[in-house]
């Protein structure tokens, strides 16, 4: 299957040293290059909020700065966006400040493996929230998340979340439970959105054999 990419890539980790994604500079630049060489021409920068990443606004907004000016130096032309992957756990949620993309977009995750690392905090109501506030909640590869019902997903979606999928989700990049979950919520016009979620080299070694 070959995707049809969007001129913006609405998540990915190519800020160097921020998260589990990028190392250092030289493979933020690797990566930056080849976002460029598959028609990108914006990339939001949403490094992880979580329990173990707790990077701030301000921290991610200097980082994309940074490398912004290493990207024009080297002739790589790609507008960086800084934003946040924000998990819905109480450790670094909620925020006194957020930090959308396109607007008002907020990318928001849920724990990969347990739901009970949320605590008493719960999902729709949190989406709710953010739709009130004027934001548009974008929640992040739901085909991840093993744990959820097909009522979650109907819940998270009615509350106001719109479904960003993972490129290679289709493909099984995530293995064959999230590949399944993928291909559900695809048949069922689910997701609004196309995002890399581009760590490291390997993402885009895989990436490459898919478009």
């Amino acid at each position: 299957m070959r995707e049809l990419l969007p001129e913006y890539d609405c998540h990915c980790h190519i800020l160097p040293g921020l998260d589990d994604g990028s190392a250092d500079l030289e493979e933020s630049l690797f990566l930056c290059r080849w976002l460029a060489s598959c028609g990108y021409k914006e990339a939001v920068c949403t490094s992880h909020s979580t329990r173990l990443y707790r990077n701030t606004e301000e921290g991610v907004e200097q980082a994309v700065a940074d490398l912004q000016r290493s990207l024009d130096r080297k002739g790589i032309a790609l507008r960086l966006i800084p934003s946040l992957e924000y998990r819905l756990v109480p450790e670094v949620w909620p925020r006194q400040r957020l930090l959308p993309w396109k607007g008002n977009h907020v990318l928001i995750e849920l724990p990969l493996k347990s739901p009970e690392k949320m605590g008493a905090i719960v999902p729709e109501e949190e989406i709710r929230k953010l739709v009130e506030a004027g934001c548009q909640p974008v929640l992040a590869h739901p085909e991840r998340y093993l744990w959820a019902s097909p009522g979650d997903y109907s819940r998270w979606h009615a509350a106001g979340a719109a479904f960003q999928r993972n490129l290679g989700s289709l493909e099984g990049f995530y293995g064959g439970p999230a590949q399944e979950r993928a291909r559900f919520l695809f048949d069922a016009g689910r997701y609004s959105f196309l995002g890399t979620d581009l760590h490291n080299r390997r993402y885009a070694e895989f990436f490459s054999t898919i478009l």
